[in-house]
């Protein structure tokens, strides 16, 4: 395996993605180092599995979301991460400067459909199911100071059936998110993504 470079991964639930990067990691499928796992919520399964896998890792209950992310920098900024990784992390963040497009996300729609404030977890799911679409999926994209409209890193399709629910609709969605998100970290380590003209450009795409 190449180097791996240092992440530090945000959330706020249950770590399921958290999860998933370790299980990548330990199969030598994510070119990363989880050097530190910070939560917006003290009280967050996600915090207790960072711990258990003994990850430094620390919660915190702030409301307001300036004050949460300059604690959250404080924290993470001591491990200093190559790149900030956000996990199910649903608070407005503000990036810390110097990580202009080193902080990602992934969304689970197909961005710009179904995305923005308001538009998480199973909200974003019922929403697909309730509008008849035959197509959803996911985005890796870079975060900025507004809701789900950074450069877009990478997207996933999967499909939505008749049968469906929006249950099963995120667990499909969720399994694809599971083998995006270890990809579009491993372009941030293997120093293939480009920007240009306001575009993500891939190299060898």
């Amino acid at each position: 395996m190449d180097k791996r470079i240092k992440i530090a991964v945000l959330l706020s639930g249950t770590g399921r993605t958290l999860d998933n990067f370790v299980k990548k990691i330990e199969e030598g499928k994510l070119k990363a180092e989880i050097v530190c796992v910070a939560s917006s919520k003290t009280t967050a399964l996600g915090l207790k599995k960072a711990i258990d896998y003994g990850i430094p890792a620390k919660g915190f209950d702030i409301k307001n979301h300036r004050e949460l992310s300059e604690a959250i920098n404080k924290f993470i900024l001591e491990f200093n991460p190559d790149l900030i990784v956000l996990a199910g992390f649903l608070k407005m963040y503000y990036i810390p400067q110097g990580y202009e497009n080193r902080v990602i996300n992934i969304h689970p729609a197909l961005i710009p459909m179904f995305c923005g404030k308001g538009f998480y977890g199973m909200k974003v799911h019922k929403a697909v199911w309730e509008s008849g679409v035959k197509v959803t999926g996911c985005t890796v994209h870079f975060v900025n100071d507004e809701y789900d409209k950074g450069l877009i890193i990478a997207q996933r399709c999967v499909p939505v059936f008749a049968k469906d629910t929006p249950e099963s609709i995120a667990n499909r969605v969720f399994e694809a998110e599971c083998e995006l998100y270890p990809y579009a970290i491993n372009l941030f380590a293997e120093n293939k993504i480009e920007i240009k003209n306001n575009k993500v450009y891939i190299e060898g795409e």
